[in-house]
């Protein structure tokens, strides 16, 4: 129901075949199951996906999973909503259809048939990749037909790696679609896959080299195999693409989100995290970090923290002058998140690189860490600004009340 009804005179009653019977709200998309009842479709899709099989009405068997809008509830409603307008009630949107199974299966088989002319193939492939870009239905619909499969069977097929705009197609589906576990095996488990796509990272086309880092950082999230992520990390050419994405000079957004999403999921292999290292992680990390959204920003502390827990990475980031300053700086300014990230890792560069305690104190962290300690931020991160206190006690000023018994010092590992 819009919020502004909220408020209302109670006397505006919305009619009770208007309300899903699963939600008991107005509803905005009206769609009839097999049994004939209807429901608000988000309301039965969660229904059905919580591994429900039966009408939450009538309690019969739904055979078919389905659901069929219903336009004339849909129309009713409409004009009812236009006949309270003057209470403040707003006309429902019409809803965007999901794709047709029927048109996507199509799709797929024009796509990936080899008797196909290119340019037939390509035009398979744009639309696929406009149904995919309008909504998560569609990608939800896309997905179910086993889209994901045949898509990385054409992606490494020899036809298709002869001509660049399939390429191009092709990656940008990939890049958005949801990978189950057993497609990124099939990507992760096979050499020559894992070796091409570190080909394609350093593709001229900066669109290219995107697509394939976000394709990348699918399949390695989605291998829940320890020895398969290992493998996918061993490669210099993956941390040297990645890096060269975040450190795309002219202004690409999506570029800093998706190399961010890449280079963690690869950092959090902790065997191969000296190769980010020796790629130039560290420079891009906090050459970047200004230009970082809240998430991503999250995501690249969390990075740096992995990162200091090596000793070729303490030393990288020691020698970076704005290292310090900026981990500082970002305490208590972005999330709960990134601050426990930040202490965390100038616990660990301080605790390393004896110089960098003076540096940290220079920067106004004891204010920080004091702020720190008193407010609503998560216990492990109030762990390690206790314990960065009583690393830096020797670094506090003579006439700093710091000095004195005020900090409750913790001895836990970090984090």
């Amino acid at each position: 129901m819009p919020g502004s009804l909220q408020p209302l005179d109670v006397g505006v009653q919305i009619p009770y075949h208007f309300r899903c019977p699963i939600s008991f709200e107005l509803m905005m998309d009206p769609v009839i199951v097999g049994t004939g009842q209807t429901y608000d479709r988000s309301s039965i899709e969660s229904w059905i996906a919580t591994g429900n099989t039966t009408c939450p009405v009538t309690r019969q068997p739904l055979t078919d999973f389905t659901p069929i809008p219903n336009h004339t509830i849909r129309r009713l409603i409409q004009e009812w909503c236009v006949t309270n307008r003057a209470y403040g009630v707003e006309r429902i949107p019409t809803p965007k259809q999901p794709a047709d199974p029927m048109i996507v299966q199509s799709l797929l088989k024009q796509a990936s048939s080899v008797t196909n002319s290119r340019q037939a193939r390509l035009s398979a492939l744009r639309r696929l990749r406009v149904l995919a870009r309008e909504s998560d239905k569609n990608r939800l619909v896309i997905s179910t037909h086993k889209a994901c499969e045949i898509l990385l069977d054409v992606l490494f097929s020899e036809t298709s790696r002869n001509s660049s705009e399939l390429i191009h197609e092709l990656l940008a589906i990939l890049s958005i679609l949801p990978l189950s576990e057993t497609e990124c095996v099939l990507v992760s488990s096979v050499p020559d896959r894992i070796s091409y796509l570190n080909f394609l990272l350093a593709n001229s086309s900066i669109d290219v080299r995107v697509n394939t880092a976000a394709l990348m950082e699918n399949v390695i999230a989605g291998t829940s195999s320890p020895e398969l992520r290992v493998e996918i990390s061993s490669h210099d050419e993956i941390f040297d693409g990645v890096i060269g994405i975040l450190d795309y000079p002219l202004s690409y957004p999506r570029a800093l989100k998706v190399g961010i999403k890449a280079l963690f999921h690869l950092c959090i292999v902790k065997q191969h995290r000296h190769k980010a290292v020796e790629a130039g992680a560290v420079e891009a990390l906090i050459d970047r970090l200004p230009d970082f959204e809240k998430c991503d920003a999250e995501r690249a502390l969390a990075t740096v923290e992995l990162l200091c827990r090596i000793p070729s990475g303490c030393v990288a980031f020691a020698s970076h002058a704005l290292t310090v300053p900026l981990l500082v700086k970002v305490i208590l300014k972005i999330s709960d998140r990134a601050t426990e990230y930040a202490a965390g890792a100038l616990l660990s560069l301080c605790s390393t690189v004896e110089r960098l305690q003076g540096e940290a104190v220079a920067a106004g962290v004891l204010t920080q860490l004091l702020l720190l300690v008193q407010s609503d931020c998560t216990e492990r991160a109030k762990r390690k600004a206790q314990m960065l206190l009583k690393l830096l006690r020797n670094s506090w000023p003579e006439n700093s009340v710091m000095n004195s018994d005020y900090v409750v010092c913790s001895d836990v590992v970090p984090f």
